[in-house]
């Protein structure tokens, strides 16, 4: 406990507002538990190769390196993603979208739908999507081969190689001229750039830039994808995209302004906030 209790002080002491909580998690790591288990068992001593397995993952911490890089996975969903340094860190609020998706096909009464995710990643959305909807298929493309191999790990060890097929190349470019979807889905990068100051220090100096930065407005990927997406989508098929609090208004005028979409739905996330925007190709 006061191996805890110091490390927190510690961690708060470099701008880790998180300190307590990060520490517990670090420690139960070290120690092979869960963090309940680590307080039931409190008063056993670490042993000297537990204390040095904790120091260096405390001063990475200390060093403002994202817990999940430390840890090597992020819960998401029903799944326990891998996650390392070159690929973005799976976020709460997108399982909400993967959430409302699904929620979608059950409604659409869809038989054996097929799905497209624009920027893998993790395989947060399109893994998720495989294991949790019923005899859905999903090809996924990414431009970065780090995230393709964290994908393909997270694949593995889902026993979904048979329904997820990741592909490599930039946004639709992977696909084949007469492949059609369901479902068009992607949380791209969004963060305009005259925002990075304001970023977190574990995103700004951590996460892929790539994954995050979507140039001048953050408006840059989206826009490709609206455009690019109807030639690949079924009739009265689902356009679903993650957009930046702040974008989801204009990102549903984008879509409107094709003329190819009818129904477009801007839905909250977990606070309330608008971040995601639905459309169906007309």
């Amino acid at each position: 406990m006061r191996l805890i209790l110091w490390s927190a002080d510690y961690l708060r002491e470099k701008g880790v507002e998180s300190g307590r909580l990060d520490a517990e998690h670090m420690l139960a790591h070290v120690v092979g538990v869960d963090r309940l288990q680590l307080y039931l068992q409190f008063e056993r001593p670490l042993t000297r190769a537990e204390l040095d397995a904790f120091r260096p993952l405390l001063k990475r911490r200390a060093a403002r390196e994202p817990l999940q890089y430390i840890l090597g996975h992020q819960p998401f969903r029903e799944l326990d993603l891998v996650v390392e340094p070159g690929v973005l860190i799976p976020r709460p609020e997108t399982e909400v979208l993967v959430g409302e998706v699904l929620a979608w096909l059950e409604r659409s009464g869809r038989e054996a739908p097929v799905a497209l995710e624009v920027g893998a990643g993790s395989g947060a959305i399109c893994l998720s999507l495989a294991y949790e909807g019923y005899n859905t298929h999903i090809i996924a493309t990414d431009v970065s081969e780090t995230a393709l191999k964290v994908a393909r790990r997270n694949r593995d060890a889902a026993a979904l190689v048979d329904r997820v097929d990741l592909r490599h190349g930039s946004l639709f470019e992977p696909m084949r001229e007469e492949e059609r979807f369901d479902v068009i889905v992607s949380n791209p990068p969004y963060v305009a750039e005259v925002d990075e100051a304001a970023l977190e220090t574990e995103v700004r100096d951590w996460e892929p830039r790539e994954a995050l930065f979507g140039g001048t407005d953050g408006l840059d990927l989206i826009r490709r994808i609206v455009g690019g997406a109807r030639r690949f989508l079924k009739d009265g098929g689902l356009l679903a995209l993650e957009v930046g609090v702040d974008q989801t208004e204009e990102v549903a005028e984008l879509i409107r302004d094709t003329g190819q979409y009818d129904e477009v739905r801007i839905l909250r996330d977990y606070s309330g906030r608008k971040r995601f925007v639905f459309a169906h190709g007309a």
